[in-house]
């Protein structure tokens, strides 16, 4: 497989107060892995660290081998990355079609199929149906869908959700775990944060624990499965 991201060492600090001490971790062409941890663990800022929203201290972040650490952030999304922001957000004053296409990026080549309004719609049908509604109309549930959709309008070869599902309706979280499978089917690279554990057991992979800024435990699907005293111990579950 091709190392799409690798994440090495990894440090980072808020003023004074460090953040990250040692992350590290790599993203396979294809995979989907998921950063875990209680609040304020340093996933959220890892995110950040990767899009160049916050300069990192020391260690290294690559995109197929080339150092995207000191890039600007859009440099670092012309690379592929898109991400998924906490709380969405949407643009309100745009409707839903103009939210997909304020983003959208047509001018590089992408593996696979790109992405158009009409895919966007066929991934999510309640985006369709609200095509002409503004952001500030929609519900929780159909922002997430259309910031899901408006990342993928830029044909990224790798998605990073910061909390995929928190604060959804059970019903639109299982609308949003049956996109990221379709996606992943699709040969799609993800990065998911989300605490419903259950449902990135059948989704991703493998697994990265943070604590206190540094990773604590990695493995697969199965291992973290067969291992319920690290869901307990690190995530509180």
């Amino acid at each position: 497989m091709t190392t799409l991201l690798s994440v090495k060492g990894l440090q980072a600090s808020y003023c004074h107060a460090q953040a990250l001490f040692d992350i590290s971790f790599e993203v396979e062409e294809g995979e989907v892995i998921t950063l875990l941890g209680r609040n304020g663990m340093g996933r959220s800022t890892t995110i950040k660290c990767l899009f160049g929203m916050m300069p990192s201290k020391a260690g290294s972040i690559a995109i197929e081998g080339t150092r995207t650490d000191a890039m600007p952030s859009h440099r670092i999304a012309r690379r592929g990355l898109a991400l998924v922001p906490e709380g969405r957000q949407v643009f309100p004053n745009l409707t839903v079609e103009e939210n997909l296409v304020a983003t959208a990026r047509d001018d590089e080549p992408t593996k696979g199929r790109r992405w158009t309004l009409e895919r966007a719609y066929d991934l999510f049908p309640r985006l369709r149906e609200r095509q002409s509604h503004f952001g500030s109309q929609l519900s929780g549930g159909e922002q997430q869908m259309l910031a899901i959709g408006r990342a993928l309008m830029t044909n990224p070869r790798l998605l990073v959700l910061d909390e995929a599902t928190e604060g959804l309706a059970p019903v639109i979280r299982q609308e949003i775990w049956n996109a990221l499978a379709q996606l992943k089917r699709d040969g799609l690279s993800q990065i998911i944060v989300d605490k419903n554990v259950r449902s990135l057991l059948h989704l991703a992979d493998r697994h990265y624990v943070l604590e206190k800024g540094c990773v604590v435990w990695k493995g697969d699907s199965q291992q973290l499965r067969s291992q319920p005293e690290i869901v307990h111990q690190y995530l509180g579950i």
